[in-house]
């Protein structure tokens, strides 16, 4: 569990903090990271942070077989949050709440001072020992880092669209708070979870004041979360929340949750994935709340894409999925001809994709024309071993059922 660090001259009782800041030394001088399941480690030889940085990268389920970009959420103490945090992320796109992302994970090597705004060196004194923070106040060069090195780096070896997310916890937390208004161009939407907003007598929410006074529009969204946490970081989270409620910034959205049933280490999970749903709060189509199936045609699915392409400012396709059970809706409302045109533009649009032909396959041997379907169905069944389609088997099983009712059928007419 990572625990946050206060700032100074906002203690009352330096015993009963000082196991916090002995865990947070511990997590701050935390092993090198390996990846976890599913995610790539990657090495950056940063001349601007004078050391080798580890990052985790972990892309969306089929990247490596399609020609698809993505989004990019970038999260501090990477190695702490990226496995559940992509996990909740692929939840998520899965149920059409959200687009899939790419995520890199940052992991650490002197967390205080990457992630502080400020040089602090004493933060409390007490008896014989004083709390230091001897390397603190690096955050901007450590946005110098993510800004000329790593986002460039991501960029290159990855297909990633002109969307970036930043998402951090505790000092991580005070870190988005400090990026977002000192390099607000650099990304579109912000996540701080139990933000350290207390740091340095609160100079982040000082910073922020300042920021959104001049700002009249700015087009960004900011997801922060507070668990359970009486005190300084408690009053520091209401400071910035007042700070947002008074100056009402044209295009700029925001929301502030607090979780009372949550502590400083359990606010993570659910603070993510409401998050990442305030980021992209609409991206969900219309569907109709008895049956389920979405609402409207076609035509408005597309509409709702294009609204959304404004929104973030990129070109978002309808999902390959969703043009499939658009498609399917059609075909078993008995209208044949308007689904096979609703699946000849998943064709059109995924000809990479196995399942597109099967579906097409589908709706054409449904409709009496075999001879259409069967070469469909053999396509899906030669892209699905080519891409490792889980779902080979059924291709292969369709084709070859396919191929014998023609076989059957054309042998039929010949005798006839």
């Amino acid at each position: 569990m990572i625990l946050h660090p206060f700032a100074h001259n906002t203690f009352t009782s330096w015993k009963a903090m000082a196991g916090v800041f002995a865990l947070l030394l511990l997590v701050a001088s935390s092993a090198p990271a390996q990846a976890p399941p599913g995610a790539t480690a990657l090495k950056i030889n940063s001349s601007v942070l004078g050391e080798e940085r580890t990052i985790l990268v972990r892309v969306p389920p089929g990247y490596e077989t399609n020609k698809l970009r993505y989004p990019v959420l970038y999260i501090t103490d990477g190695d702490a949050h990226i496995g559940h945090t992509s996990s909740t992320v692929e939840f998520l796109a899965r149920n059409g709440r959200m687009s899939e992302l790419i995520v890199v994970g940052i992991t650490n090597t002197d967390r205080t001072r990457d992630l502080s705004p400020t040089h602090v060196t004493t933060t409390v004194a007490g008896g014989d020992s004083a709390l230091q923070f001897p390397t603190s106040g690096g955050a901007d060069k450590f946005l110098k880092f993510i800004e000329t090195e790593l986002i460039p780096e991501i960029e290159k070896r990855y297909r990633v669209q002109p969307y970036r997310i930043l998402a951090g916890h505790s000092l991580g937390g005070l870190f988005a708070i400090h990026a977002m208004v000192s390099r607000p161009e650099l990304f579109q939407s912000y996540v701080a979870v139990s933000p350290a907003l207390q740091w340095d007598n609160q100079v982040a929410v000082k910073r922020a004041e300042d920021f959104f006074k001049s700002r009249k529009e700015w087009q960004a969204t900011l997801f922060m979360s507070l668990g359970h946490e009486p005190g300084p970081i408690d009053d520091g989270f209401h400071q910035l929340k007042q700070v947002l409620e008074k100056n009402q910034t044209k295009g700029f959205e925001w929301e502030a949750q607090v979780f009372d049933d949550e502590d400083h280490g359990s606010v993570v999970l659910r603070s993510h994935y409401l998050g990442m749903r305030k980021v992209f709060n609409g991206w969900q189509v219309p569907r109709d709340p008895d049956s389920g199936r979405v609402a409207g045609d076609f035509k408005s699915v597309e509409e709702h894409y294009q609204k959304l392409s404004q929104k973030f400012r990129y070109t978002i396709a309808v999902p390959e999925n969703l043009i499939n059970q658009m498609g399917y809706q059609s075909l078993f409302a008995g209208r044949s001809e308007e689904a096979i045109g609703i699946f000849k533009t998943n064709v059109e649009r995924y000809p990479d994709s196995a399942n597109v032909y099967d579906s097409l396959a589908e709706a054409y041997e449904r409709s009496g024309q075999l001879e259409l379907a069967a070469p469909l169905y053999e396509k899906a069944q030669t892209l699905g071993q080519r891409n490792q389609d889980p779902n080979l088997a059924v291709y292969k099983a369709n084709f070859e059922r396919a191929s014998e009712k023609l076989k059957q059928s054309t042998a039929t007419k010949k005798n006839q």
